[in-house]
């Protein structure tokens, strides 16, 4: 048995490390207006990693992370993990992070090592060596949408995202829903990440009286507008894209009934493969450690899937990889996740806030 201890390092460091040693970069945001995502997912990412390590390793080898803050410009992070791969510190990349920072990493990797990207995502072209575990834009946001309308006659909607490329899809693909569902948009803006005052989007709001609004802000954005919000006294429904468990708890819950937001996982999913994750999570870490939630549960997800498709390609190199890739399945908290087209399609749930915590209303069919 391999050591099990998964270390999670500074990149300076990664030199450092055990000539027997196989690095993968871990890419998540401990700064900016993600930060919040931070420590839950390197708790998640270091648990898969001690649990492959407990099996065997990653091609007989011990998995270390190396951290890489993921909260910074697209083209600085995309630099900084180039550099590891190509100085031979790190063989692999796992990561969740904005969507922009995803296409940064991208362009500079260049296929130089697989690359396993686990939150949403907007869908469209794929780079050789990447591989998506998280819900495309199409399929996330259709369920909730559905429910609104069926359940709360929402028909007039207002699109508020930040100003990146993640947001402008799911907006696309909202539109066409909505269209589909003789429901219609009455406004739409975009915010600059870091956007604090939300006084002038609530006035918009109040002014046009939707009955639903998209939320497709992020991190401290979406815990900001929150709060205004609730302070605002205004009256409709809320769905967002990105809302998970430490988000809820930071913008204070929510009694109104009328949030609701769309993952393809929550910590309250009751299957046996999430209670024993919760265990071992618990276990680990402690009963007072961040929250299992949509974010943190992709790194599980993508140590997992990385360590499978290098098992199933006796190599981290990406032909190979490639070669292999369709048909990979792991097991995680939302159960067995299985690789078609280089990405997965899965269940999305749609919880809607009460106090502290997410009740599950409805999800799309199991795939």
């Amino acid at each position: 048995m391999i050591d099990p201890a998964a270390v999670v390092i500074d990149p300076l460091e990664a030199h450092l490390l055990r000539a027997d040693t196989l690095r993968v970069c871990l890419v998540v945001p401990v700064s900016g207006v993600l930060g919040l995502v931070g420590p839950g997912a390197i708790n998640c990412a270091a648990l898969a990693a001690s649990e492959v390590n407990a099996a065997g390793g990653l091609l007989g080898r011990p998995i270390e992370l190396v951290l890489v803050d993921g909260g910074r410009a697209p083209a600085e992070v995309g630099a900084e993990v180039a550099e590891l791969v190509r100085a031979g510190a790190a063989q692999a990349v796992v990561g969740t992070h904005a969507s922009d920072v995803r296409v940064g990493i991208e362009h500079a990797l260049r296929g130089a090592a697989p690359f396993v990207y686990t939150p949403p995502y907007e869908g469209g072209p794929r780079s050789p060596g990447v591989y998506f575990l998280g819900e495309q834009a199409s399929s996330q946001v259709a369920p909730g949408i559905d429910w609104l309308v069926d359940h709360r006659r929402a028909r007039r909607w207002f699109l508020l995202g930040n100003d990146y490329i993640w947001p402008y899809l799911v907006h696309a693909s909202a539109r066409a829903h909505l269209t589909s569902r003789s429901a219609r948009v009455v406004g739409e803006r975009f915010l600059p990440a870091g956007t604090r005052d939300m006084v002038r989007v609530i006035e918009e709001l109040a002014a046009v009286r939707p009955d639903a609004v998209l939320l497709n802000l992020i991190g401290s954005d979406l815990i900001e507008f929150n709060r205004a919000f609730a302070a605002s006294g205004l009256g409709c429904a809320r769905l967002c894209g990105a809302l998970e468990e430490h988000g809820l708890l930071a913008i204070g819950g929510d009694f109104s009934g009328e949030l609701y937001t769309a993952m393809g996982y929550f910590g309250g999913i009751a299957t046996d493969d999430n209670l024993g994750l919760h265990e071992r999570y618990t276990r680990r870490f402690g009963p007072d450690a961040p929250l299992l939630n949509g974010h943190g549960h992709g790194c599980y997800e993508g140590v997992l899937m990385l360590a499978a498709l290098a098992a199933r390609a006796g190599s981290l190199a990406v032909p190979a990889v490639e070669a292999i890739a369709d048909g990979t399945t792991v097991i995680t908290g939302r159960g067995p996740l299985t690789l078609r087209d280089r990405q997965v399609s899965q269940r999305v749930y749609v919880g809607r806030a009460d106090g502290l915590d997410f009740d599950l209303v409805t999800s799309s069919p199991g795939l």
